[in-house]
């Protein structure tokens, strides 16, 4: 391990050389003494931060948890999660523009989505506090995740989604694990704001990105990333791309390039999708990453989607988000032909069947026989 602060020393409220961090105003509380998600003073995120950070030969064992060394737990709730493929893709590489193109997918998680790492953290965090019930606001694989997650801790799982507005796939995930679902007269903002206040009463451990501890699991994205492209490449990526919806994995990989030891100097590019609550973690993380943003349109995420279906990589439309950014970037000229790339996929493709059916082609009827089938084939 590397003693290694980003401050002043250990302040007396770490726990086993761990605390929160308030981002705005440094103020420090203990990470497990009392349920808390935004600091006490300010309002500002708060972050975990740790005594000890890792270096690559503390890491051991497969999963999220082989990254024990860089996390609160030595071990969390698992199904198990983590080592998800890094994908090769030449048709697309070449499509693109760029010398190294890799499709991280972490569609390959237990319950189809990044959101599994968090989950593995957050979830062990809740037992550790002494926690009866936990509670999301969802637009659908957050559902899912703390639905699984929660049921294998034998805990009480609260789901709020917004009326109509979530994909069937994902509300049937929720309610199989035994989520108690319910559907909320508003959007997302709405659902969320009320489990901020079964949360603040209370009643409910939040488990949304708001929830620090759920960060610490997603950057172990980007601990993956780093050992499987330099496994196969023998260097590190330049420039990692990833949807943006509430930017808590933007946050993550940067956290995650900032506690390691070595010289990481990859860059963040943040194809937007939303509207992120973690941007005041995430923003940093792009311009000290000297990373950009961009925005892009839904015909240009159904391309992407297709492209890397045609690869054999399916995914879900808000994860071929970083594709359809990066093909934007190539022909700005902001990234260049040389670079080495690493594209996040966030969702499987299984995960929004309706949108699978539109994105795809409708199957051409043929006669009965075999000569119907080759006539048709000729």
């Amino acid at each position: 391990m590397s003693h290694l602060e980003f401050g002043s020393g250990v302040p007396g409220c770490a726990t086993d050389g761990v605390w929160l961090t308030c981002i705005e105003c440094g103020e420090t509380f203990d990470p497990f003494a009392a349920v808390r998600y935004t600091c006490d003073d300010c309002g500002g995120l708060l972050e975990v931060r740790y005594a000890d950070l890792p270096t690559w030969g503390d890491f051991g064992g497969r999963g999220v948890w082989r990254y024990a060394d860089a996390l609160p737990f030595e071990v969390g709730v698992t199904l198990p999660e983590g080592d998800t493929p890094l994908h090769e893709v030449p048709r697309l590489e070449e499509g693109v523009g760029v010398d190294r193109l890799r499709i991280k997918h972490e569609g390959m998680n237990p319950t189809g989505s990044f959101k599994d790492r968090g989950m593995t953290v957050g979830v062990r965090v809740a037992e550790r506090v002494g926690v009866d019930r936990l509670a999301c606001a969802s637009t659908g694989n957050t559902s899912a995740a703390l639905a699984a997650y929660g049921a294998r801790a034998g805990l009480e799982t609260l789901v709020l989604l917004p009326q109509g507005k979530v994909a069937a796939g994902k509300v049937a995930q929720a309610s199989l694990h035994g989520a108690h679902i319910l559907e909320v007269d508003g959007n997302f903002d709405t659902c969320l704001d009320i489990v901020q206040d079964l949360a603040a009463r209370g009643e409910a451990y939040l488990l949304n990105s708001l929830n620090p501890f759920r960060l610490e699991g997603q950057k172990t994205i980007g601990l993956e990333i780093l050992e499987q492209f330099r496994r196969e490449e023998g260097a590190y990526p330049d420039r990692v791309v990833l949807p943006v919806g509430n930017a808590g994995n933007t946050a993550a990989l940067y956290k995650c390039f900032r506690e390691l030891v070595d010289d990481v100097e990859t860059r963040a590019t943040a194809i937007r999708i939303g509207n992120p609550v973690n941007a005041p973690k995430a923003l940093p993380g792009i311009r000290e990453t000297d990373g950009t943003a961009v925005a892009v349109s839904d015909d240009a995420i159904t391309r992407a989607q297709r492209d890397l279906a045609e690869e054999g990589v399916g995914v879900e439309p808000a994860s071929a988000a970083s594709v359809a950014g990066l093909r934007k970037l190539r022909e700005e000229g902001v990234v260049d032909t040389d670079e080495r790339v690493v594209c996040l996929t966030t969702g499987h493709l299984l995960k929004d069947p309706d949108a699978a059916v539109e994105a795809g082609a409708e199957p051409d009827p043929v006669p009965g026989s075999t000569g119907g089938v080759l006539d048709h084939l000729a």
